[in-house]
């Protein structure tokens, strides 16, 4: 599962790859978690369009918030098929931009590892998502999304079996279209090639949200990634603000 990821490119070369008209200005976030509004690439009027939204869907059929689980990510092999996401996947696709992710990996005990999983041609990639609108009783709406996620590549699957699904530009104009079918963008629902990514290994100091800056992506040299018994391991969902 991804539950972390960092987008760290300047705001006029995100808008300059993803085509969308609107030129919001954001900082660069190094930490970005569950719950917090997120930089979400929609179609609206024949075209890309930028908005924020809340990492974690709720469907519209969800009656109270509160209570439904975050649902940050969706398999890309069954999305279509679950209550959650199948009327998403239909009509309501997204994109997610970012400079990378995080993973953690198991060695043995309570400790993990953390991996920051970046392009090997830096810049920011699509992650492929679907959104939702949920409108309360008393009018309120929430913009919501998750990213869909697959099976890792053979040179990430070291770290973690899953990854999210990243969408080449030229596959831009196809996933966002509403009036295809999930049958029609089913083949952009893959592994990443291995040769695009790398893990390197951070410190543990990207397991706390409140940490979110530049030193969290620092390449840990091999005597550093040895891990102390107490190092904890990533916090929950309830986080700070992107923007």
């Amino acid at each position: 599962m991804c539950g972390r990821y960092l987008l760290t490119s300047p705001p006029e070369a995100v808008r300059r790859i993803f085509g969308y008209s609107e030129t919001p200005n954001f900082p660069p976030r190094y930490n970005i978690a569950p719950t917090q509004p997120i930089a979400v690439v929609t179609y609206q009027n024949n075209g890309p369009h930028f908005a924020l939204m809340r990492w974690g869907l709720i469907p519209s059929w969800v009656k109270d918030p509160k209570g439904f689980t975050v649902l940050i990510n969706a398999r890309a092999e069954t999305a279509a098929e679950k209550p959650a996401f199948r009327a998403a996947i239909r009509r309501r696709r997204a994109i997610i931009p970012a400079d990378g992710w995080y993973e953690w990996q198991a060695r043995g005990s309570a400790s993990k590892q953390p991996y920051l999983i970046r392009p090997v041609e830096p810049g920011p990639v699509a992650f492929a998502a679907l959104w939702e609108t949920w409108l309360g009783a008393d009018g309120t709406e929430i913009d919501t999304a998750a990213m869909l996620t697959t099976d890792a590549n053979g040179a990430l699957s070291g770290v973690h079996n899953r990854m999210p699904v990243i969408l080449p530009k030229e596959a831009f104009a196809t996933w966002l279209d509403p009036h295809l079918e999930p049958r029609e963008i089913q083949h952009l629902l893959r592994p990443a090639p291995d040769q695009a990514f790398e893990a390197v290994a951070v410190s543990t100091r990207v397991n706390s949200v409140h940490h979110d800056d530049e030193s969290l992506i620092r390449v840990l040299a091999p005597d550093q990634t040895a891990l102390p018994k107490d190092a904890p391991t990533p916090p929950g969902a309830r986080q700070l603000d992107l923007f």
